[in-house]
């Protein structure tokens, strides 16, 4: 037999054993799924002030997305690839619901404990100006949305969450600005 034909049939077998190879990895390498977590809770004012006087509670929810690795990036490369968060709250007494969305950061402190904050923009349905009823005045229908939050990884895929969030527009619509503060928990399911 010739070296060129030892060569080719050498070669061939190479192939066909690496493209085996790489379809056996594709069949067992699971897609990454659109959502990274679903969390859903409720909260309720933490301001109840005169001006801020919410009743009942919020019936809240989120989905994140992690289109940067953000739970794969280590150390400070964290904070250039925050995950993607989009949520509502909704009110159960006739107070202000919102929707809103932005970035989040988490941070872990053991494999049991997180630390996460987020930054956005929300919408909401409240009152805008002193007309004399009670409740929160919000200056304009768009603000500012910010969270802080702690968790406990209940297993790998359940999380309880505490957290805070605070919605305002910084006196960039002028006066009024209540502001919207809400603190409860959440149950979270990381995909």
């Amino acid at each position: 037999m010739s070296t060129s034909l030892l060569s080719f049939i050498a070669a061939s077998a190479l192939m066909i054993s690496a493209s085996a190879t790489v379809a056996a990895d594709m069949e067992t390498a699971a897609p990454k799924p659109i959502f990274d977590e679903v969390r859903f809770g409720a909260l309720v004012a933490s301001d109840k002030t005169t001006n801020n006087d919410e009743r009942g509670a919020f019936v809240t929810g989120m989905v994140f997305f992690d289109p940067w690795n953000h739970d794969e990036a280590q150390g400070f490369e964290k904070l250039v690839r925050p995950r993607v968060h989009v949520g509502a709250d909704v009110a159960t007494a006739g107070e202000a619901s919102q929707i809103y969305a932005g970035f989040s950061w988490t941070a872990n402190v053991t494999d049991f404990l997180f630390l996460e904050a987020g930054f956005g923009g929300s919408l909401n349905n409240g009152d805008l100006d002193y007309d004399g009823t009670r409740g929160p005045k919000l200056g304009c229908h768009t603000l500012f949305h910010e969270y802080a939050a702690v968790g406990v990884n209940l297993d790998p895929k359940w999380r309880i969450v505490g957290q805070i969030e605070h919605s305002s527009h910084a006196n960039l619509c002028g006066e009024p600005n209540n502001g919207l503060t809400r603190a409860g928990v959440m149950v979270g399911y990381k995909f």
